[in-house]
């Protein structure tokens, strides 16, 4: 791996085999009775989260603390940055206090990518903005591969909000890497603009129809409608929305019972996904949330654990 973790595109087919092997090893870590592990003692993790997180905070928070680091959360909204201190004097603060790793998550895109250039600790991109979220790709695949075995030649089906997701990004990059067949389906008004162009790239299906695709797909994942980033009316009605593109009962069924469901959270049930989705036998949901303390234990090793302060 490289010093710092800011896009799935920087992740490698043998980088995400040691992840994934290593996150194996730490998944079974949850189930003992003292879960503290000594890895990575005497090295201090700064959680810099400047947007609301429950699942990514937390299982950042708790996979540093199971590998006996030093972890300190700080939200952007107790910190100086809400006096109107810049990004840059926020973390080079921080840096200066002599810690290894920055784990974090901004509204602006690129602003990892910007503060890797800044400092010399290791640092972790938990979502920046509408662009990344390469630890979620992790653990969705993650979660995927222990469900179907490998991903080469698997149907993975992306569908909901994609203009607004970071995870999408991520997913559509990392699941290429790894050789899924990829279909993102979504409203025009939620397809991203020149995403015909980067499909072509990147190497994923488009659809506007949801019924069309969904009778093929070998795994679902369900993406949140994130209206806090919408400021027009990006679909006429809830309702309209469900029809068209919500897992619904109806589209449960066609999907059968081992066809795995994920969802990144936080969910919104009753619009992009039915009840009966979200708690069905074959959805992963609370399986990605295990997964990603694994994960995220995994990435931490790999990045402070080596020679040098990372491997």
């Amino acid at each position: 791996m490289k010093k710092h973790l800011l896009s799935a595109a920087d992740l490698t087919v043998d980088d995400v085999a040691t992840l994934f092997t290593t996150a194996a090893e730490m998944h079974d870590v949850q189930h003992r009775e003292v879960k503290k592990l000594p890895a990575l003692r005497g090295r201090t993790v700064i959680n810099l989260f400047f947007e609301d997180s429950t699942r990514t905070r937390s299982s950042f928070e708790i996979a540093g603390k199971w590998l006996s680091a030093d972890t300190i959360n700080i939200a952007g909204k107790g910190s100086s940055a809400s006096k109107g201190e810049s990004l840059r004097d926020t973390v080079m603060t921080i840096a200066s206090m002599g810690v290894d790793a920055v784990v974090m998550r901004h509204g602006a895109s690129g602003a990892a990518l910007q503060v890797s250039q800044w400092i010399d600790a290791a640092v972790i991109n938990a979502g920046d903005g509408t662009h990344e979220h390469p630890t979620q790709a992790l653990l969705d695949a993650y979660t995927l591969t222990r469900r179907l075995g490998t991903l080469e030649g698997r149907h993975v089906v992306l569908v909901g909000d994609l203009t607004h997701s970071r995870v999408f990004r991520s997913n559509v990059l990392l699941l290429a890497t790894l050789g899924a067949r990829v279909t993102v389906v979504a409203p025009p008004t939620l397809m991203p603009a020149g995403v015909e162009t980067w499909s072509k790239d990147v190497g994923f299906a488009t659809s506007y129809d949801l019924d069309e695709v969904l009778p093929t797909a070998d795994a679902v994942m369900m993406l949140r409608v994130q209206r806090e980033r919408m400021s027009g009316g990006y679909f006429p009605t809830s309702r309209e929305y469900t029809v068209g593109y919500g897992l619904t009962r109806d589209r449960l069924a066609v999907l059968g019972p081992d066809v795995p469901i994920c969802h990144p959270g936080p969910m919104n049930r009753g619009l992009e996904i039915a009840a009966d989705a979200a708690d069905a036998a074959q959805s992963l949901v609370l399986d990605q949330v295990s997964a990603g303390v694994a994960v995220r234990m995994s990435v931490l090793y790999h990045l402070l654990a080596g020679e040098g302060g990372h491997a």
